[in-house]
């Protein structure tokens, strides 16, 4: 099957194209060359179907004749599919402050966790206030201490943008290498 890349703003079709003469494919793929538009709009009739410019920008421009309706429809099916096995990576945020309790630590670990597990990446902020924001030290203890608890990647370390401190953490991937399953099927393939 063909596949035809067409963006929709630059689409024309049937008295939409207002050019003099077009390199005209068929319905079936077979080339008929260049062509007068008013007579190739006439086979497209003749066959009801729609005169379609699939490339707009070469000269002369190239159109088929194909069933517009039928062409958008599997066109936004395939769009559909595509989105469809696309993936969202949702960016979750955990805020703390440099004083939190070793309880109230646990709690954010938790919800890291939670969040890890969905799939989502995390964003850690530790928010200063006043002159909390010249102890730095402190803040990069928790986070180490955040990593250390879970089993995920820093994927942007600790850094200090203006009154908050940043790290940015991501799950870890599980990959399955061949040599982990190589188990033998025979005692041949031992041997």
């Amino acid at each position: 099957m063909e596949v035809l890349i067409i963006s929709k703003d630059t689409l024309r079709i049937n008295e939409e194209i207002h050019v003099r003469e077009v390199r005209l494919t068929g319905a079936n793929g077979e080339q008929f060359g260049i062509v007068q538009t008013r007579d190739a709009l006439k086979m497209a009739e003749e066959a009801h179907l729609d005169l379609v410019e699939v490339a707009p920008h070469a000269r002369p421009p190239v159109c088929k004749i194909m069933n517009y309706g039928k062409f958008r429809y599997e066109q936004q099916k395939r769009d559909k599919e595509t989105r469809k096995k696309q993936k969202t990576i949702v960016m979750k945020e955990v805020k703390l402050r440099p004083g939190i309790e070793e309880h109230d630590l646990g709690v954010k670990v938790k919800a890291i966790s939670k969040f890890l597990a969905e799939g989502s990446k995390v964003k850690v902020t530790i928010m200063f206030r006043g002159r909390e924001v010249s102890h730095p030290e402190i803040a990069q203890s928790i986070l180490n201490s955040i990593v250390e608890k879970i089993d995920c990647v820093v994927e942007r370390p600790p850094k200090i943008e203006g009154k908050n401190m940043l790290m940015i953490v991501t799950g870890k991937k599980v990959k399955a290498n061949a040599k982990d399953q190589d188990t033998p099927r025979s005692s041949q393939e031992v041997q």
